[in-house]
């Protein structure tokens, strides 16, 4: 069993980059950036997102495999050490928190919202609710990663909201559900087998395929629309440039659910990239301007 693995590195990759958005935002809004503050509070949703990540983990059903060929006793010890991880790093997050509230960084709109993600991610992984297995858990997660997120990180350098924050929020997290939801397809059988529920097998194949298209052309058609709420097409055009891909995208699910033979191994690839790439070119224009 792999710690490393079951702490989803590329989750908290795109976690950092939606985090900064928030900060460039913030920035371009004529905020001076605190660096302290920052990067305690990064460092405390990277800590909360992993240790979300172990829980969900560790919750799973007693008789499903962490790793293979694991015998019960290997499962039983890697469970337990999923816990104490994931103790460590809420340690972490709570020591990050501990020190903004010193610091009087952390303001009551920015402590609300941490708290709301906290709730989510605690929502996500442990009993009773347990989004992550009641096909629910994509939804938890996209909100947190283009919702929250971002708002935060906006709130720890920022006084008050923004309109540019949801203008931006909103389609991001279209695309973050198709993402996720894209994601399930690959372990489809997988979760059948082990009666995992995820969004894909809650609302089937004939639904998902023409939903996650509609979520990223409406993603993008929102970016399109932002001009006309008062945002600068300076700021918005270079998310464009990952269009082709988010096409590309559609084309290849199409296929896929048409009954060409899947090349799993890319498509995992391609649907994550296009999300993060999205958020790289969104904040990259606000960080520069």
């Amino acid at each position: 069993m792999s710690i490393l693995r079951i702490s989803r590195p590329l989750y908290l990759l795109i976690a950092a980059l939606t985090y900064i958005l928030g900060a460039g935002i913030a920035r371009y809004l004529g905020a001076v950036i605190q660096w302290p503050a920052l990067l305690l509070g990064l460092l405390a949703i990277l800590s909360l997102l992993t240790a979300s990540s172990l829980l969900a983990e560790y919750f799973r059903l007693p008789f499903i495999p962490l790793a293979p060929d694991e015998t019960p006793r290997l499962r039983e010890r890697g469970r337990m050490r999923l816990l104490q991880v994931s103790y460590a790093a809420l340690t972490l997050s709570g020591a990050a928190v501990v020190t903004l509230l010193l610091v009087e960084a952390l303001g009551p709109s920015a402590a609300i919202l941490l708290a709301l993600a906290a709730l989510l991610l605690v929502a996500y992984a442990v009993p009773p609710l347990r989004l992550s297995e009641a096909g629910y858990g994509e939804l938890a997660l996209s909100i947190f990663l283009a919702t929250l997120l971002p708002a935060f990180s906006f709130l720890l350098q920022a006084n008050e909201f923004h309109r540019l924050l949801p203008l931006t929020a909103f389609p991001l997290t279209l695309l973050a559900i198709a993402w996720l939801l894209a994601s399930n397809f690959s372990t489809f059988a997988a979760d059948q087998k082990q009666g995992r529920r995820s969004l894909l097998i809650r609302l089937t194949w004939q639904r998902a395929v023409p939903l996650h298209h509609i979520l990223v052309l409406t993603a993008f058609l929102l970016f399109a629309s932002a001009p006309f709420f008062g945002v600068s097409w300076g700021l918005i055009w270079p998310v464009f440039l990952a269009l082709p891909f988010a096409l590309w995208q559609i084309y290849w699910l199409q296929r896929i659910a048409s009954g060409g033979k899947p090349v799993w191994k890319f498509f995992t690839l391609l649907v994550p990239a296009v999300f993060g790439l999205t958020v790289y070119l969104l904040a990259l224009s606000f960080w520069l301007r």
